[in-house]
């Protein structure tokens, strides 16, 4: 099969600028990243795409053996620039897509100018004096959680990712994304997710890096934006005031304008 129905390939914006990619997280698709396109897109080519098990992503194409660790995910953006002819990029990536674009930079440096990492996490579990956000008993809790109620689960734990109680909307948005991955493909990608542990592979990036965090992230903390931002050379990290894990969603003109302004630096 083709990589453009795959993974639901879309293209849109101008071609005279930079191509920019957008990779989503966990339990989201190409539909989240609806609020900052039109600003990317005045200024960029955007391609987006929706991660095999996703969205409109052809899920034949979906086995628990290939995506039971990120590499795979990584492979299918390399795949993506690959088929669509794409170099200088700008790899936007999201949560868990962070840490995959982190891979797929290290393996073929040359296909991208720059990387963009919302809201990042190279480990979520605590590790001696790293602090990921949670403890080995709190994944193996969620993953259980999920294993045994995963509906339940897209319900509680949707607005506590999303961060805005003030505004339940977005994390009903949310619920409903989670809810309509199919639950085995969400346990698989979830253990993949959680499970990972991605630091060694900072200090490899060797492109230059913005860092986006929020003020206030129950997923990703701000200490593991600062690790990132650390550990990778010569990175830049911002701090956008928002709350929550999702600032496409909740603060899309700050989300926006930050990558906007890194896109756009000499």
């Amino acid at each position: 099969m083709s990589v453009r129905s795959r993974n639901n390939v879309v293209v849109t914006g101008s071609d005279a600028g930079p191509t920019v990619l957008l990779a989503h997280g966990f339990g989201c698709d190409q539909n989240l990243w609806r609020l900052i396109v039109p600003q990317l897109a005045q200024r960029y080519r955007v391609v987006l795409f929706d991660h095999v098990g996703a969205g409109r992503s052809d899920t034949s194409a979906w086995s628990a053996e290939r995506y039971a660790n990120l590499d795979a995910y990584a492979e299918d953006i390399i795949d993506i620039c690959a088929e669509l002819e794409l170099s200088d990029v700008v790899l936007v990536g999201h949560s868990v897509s962070a840490m995959i674009a982190v891979l797929a930079a290290n393996r073929v440096p040359e296909r991208f100018a720059k990387l963009v990492l919302l809201t990042p996490s190279p480990r979520y579990i605590d590790d001696g004096e790293y602090r990921g956000g949670f403890s080995r008993a709190d994944i193996e809790e969620l993953l259980d959680s999920l294993d045994a109620n995963y509906l339940g689960w897209s319900a509680t734990m949707a607005p506590v990712i999303m961060g805005t109680p003030d505004r339940p909307e977005l994390g009903a948005e949310l619920t409903d994304s989670f809810c309509r991955t199919d639950p085995v493909i969400a346990r698989v990608f979830a253990q993949a997710t959680f499970l990972s542990d991605n630091r060694a592979d900072l200090p490899q990036v060797a492109v230059p890096t913005l860092v986006i965090q929020t003020a206030q992230d129950a997923i990703a903390p701000r200490e593991v934006g600062q690790f990132v931002h650390n550990e990778i050379s010569g990175s830049s990290l911002v701090t956008l005031d928002a709350i929550g894990h999702c600032p496409q969603l909740s603060a899309p003109e700050l989300t926006a304008a930050a990558i906007i302004d890194f896109v756009d630096e000499r």
